[in-house]
């Protein structure tokens, strides 16, 4: 489960970026206040334009960001208290790999089990499940530099996952991606759900939220505009589809 209560995040100005932006102040203000939270056994999407404020939360909830305010919680664990722990129930997935391209899939899944803890068999059994999954074992001991961008976002899929996380965030996993590649993460979403794992991710393509989505948060100029069930979002609709829903939404916010 993850739990988010009035996160708030600044990041600081230079005088030249005040001067470039007409902000005087010292701090820019990405997300303000925001709540919500994802339950297990349930994919929770955050959608927004570019700009948001999607990254910057999905990066809190992952610990790679601290928040300026607010309250995170995963699995129960205060991020600000234990992030470390935390950190060992999770798995992120982000459209930048940050591979180390002179190793091998095997190599990298290898190393990143042994930094979770995992026993020498457990890694072993994982990875073949992975490979399985994603159609990986011809490109196994191929290095990482020698790869697609399709193979590289399957190995950071399988590095993700290697530990078999209760909680997964996946920041946009699909961008720029082949459509075979694209189905084979919208699969293993769906399995992280039948497994009760608690799932947010993060999308610009309206069909994925239309596919995976059970819960759903529209964010702009970071702050929260609808947090509901998926269901009641399709029953509100003022429009006839979900992208142009999507845009009314968002439009409004600007004449409020």
């Amino acid at each position: 489960m993850i739990e988010v209560n009035n996160l708030c995040k600044d990041f600081p100005l230079t005088r030249k970026q005040q001067g470039e932006t007409g902000v005087k102040q010292k701090h820019l203000r990405v997300l303000n206040q925001i709540s919500f939270s994802c339950q297990p056994g349930r994919i929770f999407s955050l959608l927004g334009p570019n700009g948001a404020g999607k990254t910057t939360t999905l990066r809190i909830i992952a610990t790679i960001l601290k928040a300026s305010s607010g309250q995170v919680k995963v699995c129960g664990i205060d991020l600000t208290e234990k992030p470390l722990v935390a950190r060992g129930k999770m798995g992120f997935l982000t459209g930048t790999t940050g591979l180390y391209e002179r190793l091998t899939p095997n190599e990298i899944l290898g190393y990143f089990g042994k930094l979770q803890g995992m026993e020498k068999r457990q890694i072993n059994e994982r990875k073949s499940r992975l490979f399985d999954l994603l159609d990986m074992h011809g490109f196994a001991n191929k290095r990482i530099g020698k790869l697609s961008t399709g193979m590289k976002q399957k190995v950071s899929i399988c590095r993700t996952m290697i530990h078999d996380p209760e909680v997964v965030v996946f920041d946009e996993p699909t961008t720029g991606l082949d459509v075979i590649t694209a189905r084979n993460i919208i699969d293993l979403i769906r399995e992280c759900k039948e497994q009760n794992k608690t799932v947010i991710f993060s999308s610009h393509i309206m069909s994925e939220v239309d596919l995976l989505c059970d819960d759903l948060a529209i964010i702009h100029q970071g702050k929260i505009l609808f947090n509901d069930t998926m269901d009641n979002f399709r029953r509100q609709m003022q429009t006839p589809n979900l992208t142009e829903e999507f845009i009314h939404i968002v439009q409004n916010a600007h004449t409020a």
